[in-house]
């Protein structure tokens, strides 16, 4: 076969990733801080951008009031957002994107399916306009970075905990720690807010008392000091007696403490300095760095009639204009080809981010809606009752690209009457129903095993295997195995050793 040049016509279909889809695309996963400093960066570069001030824009500035809108499964959706409009010039009509199907297909690591199953409430949704505040340049931008007391919990509480739903009790527990390294709510108001028993949280709670630094997650001074030497091995009973006299020991009353614990002058002086060895504020070695708080996207709250209201914070969205007027005045003296070129690039760039913005707060709307559909007995009941969710569910439900919901799932915050939670919070795995009916969640299913074994008698402990028959009589269908791994990740010894430990005890 002779080898001859030849000219070919080829069509076909492939994305290109221009700098304005990369803009979308990063604005949807950026935090509402890390969006306010990029729009401050963009208001500095462009002569044509304006920071709104919530009022109606002025003449020359470009800006749209979104009507009422009700999609076709009933959720009313109202929106009052005073966001710059599209409409400037021509030079800008070339922008129109799909947004909702933009993205490339790197979603999140959550592939498996699960049913939505059957929502027994409906939400009122409304977004409002918002701002950020003028001329506010970020402190912790010029700080040197150090790890907070807060994340390195966070980081302890991912490798000890596996269990999910103790797992989110321990993200908690651990917001409510101060700067000393002490918890500052009480184990029943924990457990109220969470929707779980006061015993749950004081399991987890004992779990993070183990974590470094000793002492952190304590809730007297006499227990952070008793952690700490349980942890240098130094607690025993005339120790213990030595703490729950703390004022004897700090008026210095030697004759007392000499009577209340039980021990001689030179024990006693020793007990003292070991005591005086310790660090009553064990968290205060992390508090070099600025705390910045957790600052939700959305808020949920329950009506009067019992429904769902799921609103954008308005603090947390940015509004910019395009001041057109300045844009027209501008060009007209422009006499310079580059000057011109310079001033339509500027005017581009400002109605994408214009864009991007209004739809970045749509879609966030559209998936925290969804959440709050597919977990309202979570918001009802409490942590047990969290359903298996994935983010394909969602992207179905919403008509969205999986990775799309992805990215807007990262850095976003929800504020529930049971707490703020991230939005990754919402999605637990599932496990399959014997019966074919509905999904039950992993975090129900590791509920239910906890609460089996915690009920067993020293005389009738619970084998996995009887587990597995008393889930699968509930209409879980679970393996045996699956039920082994479930139980070392709630740190529960095995039959056998429960019925030696419970054998000791009694």
């Amino acid at each position: 076969m002779a080898l001859t040049p030849r000219l070919e016509l080829r069509q076909g279909q492939h994305l290109v990733m221009t700098p304005q889809l990369q803009q979308a695309i990063k604005l949807l996963q950026l935090s509402n801080l890390d969006l306010a400093t990029y729009v401050e960066q963009e208001l500095e570069k462009n002569p044509l951008l304006e920071r709104s001030d919530g009022g109606e824009p002025e003449p020359g500035q470009s800006g749209a009031e979104f009507p009422l809108v009700k999609p076709d499964d009933g959720t009313v959706i109202a929106t009052d957002q005073k966001i710059a409009s599209d409409d400037v010039s021509d030079a800008s009509r070339d922008l129109d994107t799909d947004y909702d199907n933009l993205y490339t297909d790197d979603a999140g690591p959550d592939k498996q399916q699960a049913p939505a199953g059957e929502i027994g409430s409906w939400a009122s949704v409304r977004t409002t306009s918002g701002g950020f505040d003028d001329g506010q340049s970020s402190v912790e931008a010029t700080l040197t970075h150090e790890i907070s007391l807060r994340d390195y919990l966070t980081q302890q509480l991912s490798v000890a905990i596996k269990d999910p739903m103790r797992r989110m009790i321990g993200a908690y527990l651990i917001d409510m720690v101060n700067e000393a390294g002490y918890l500052t709510l009480e184990i029943a108001d924990a457990a109220d807010r969470l929707g779980t028993s006061c015993e749950e949280v004081e399991s987890v709670l004992h779990e993070l008392q183990q974590f470094d630094p000793p002492g952190v997650m304590a809730r007297t001074l006499s227990e952070c000091l008793a952690l700490q030497l349980k942890d240098a091995r130094r607690f025993d009973p005339f120790m213990e007696r030595l703490l729950a006299n703390l004022d004897l020991l700090a008026r210095k009353d030697t004759a007392s403490l000499l009577k209340a614990c039980g021990v001689d002058e030179d024990d006693l002086a020793e007990m003292m300095r070991e005591v005086r060895e310790l660090n009553p504020k064990p968290g205060l070695a992390f508090g070099h760095e600025v705390i910045q708080p957790v600052v939700p996207d959305v808020f949920v709250t329950e009506t009067s009639e019992g429904f769902w209201n799921v609103e954008l914070n308005s603090e947390t969205l940015p509004r910019v204009l395009v001041n057109s007027r300045y844009y027209a005045s501008v060009t007209r003296n422009s006499q310079s080809k580059d000057d011109k070129a310079y001033l339509t690039d500027c005017l581009n760039n400002a109605n994408w981010l214009v864009k991007s913005l209004d739809q970045r707060a749509k879609t966030i709307l559209k998936v925290a809606t969804e959440i709050v559909r597919q977990q309202d007995a979570f918001l009802a009941h409490g942590v047990q009752h969290l359903r298996p969710l994935n983010l394909r569910t969602i992207a179905d439900a919403i008509s969205m690209h999986e990775s799309t919901v992805s990215r807007v799932t990262a850095n976003k915050y929800m504020a529930t009457p049971r707490g703020v939670f991230e939005f990754k919070y919402f999605f637990t795995s599932s496990i399959s129903s014997s019966t074919g009916g509905e999904a039950h969640s992993a975090e129900a299913v590791r509920h239910r095993i906890r609460q089996m074994i915690d009920a067993e008698e020293c005389d009738s402990v619970l084998s996995d295997d009887r587990i597995v028959e008393l889930l699968r009589a509930a209409g879980i269908d679970i393996a045996r195995r699956t039920v082994a791994k479930y139980r070392e990740a709630m740190g529960i010894p095995s039959s056998v050793q429960r019925r030696r430990l419970k054998r000791v005890s009694a």
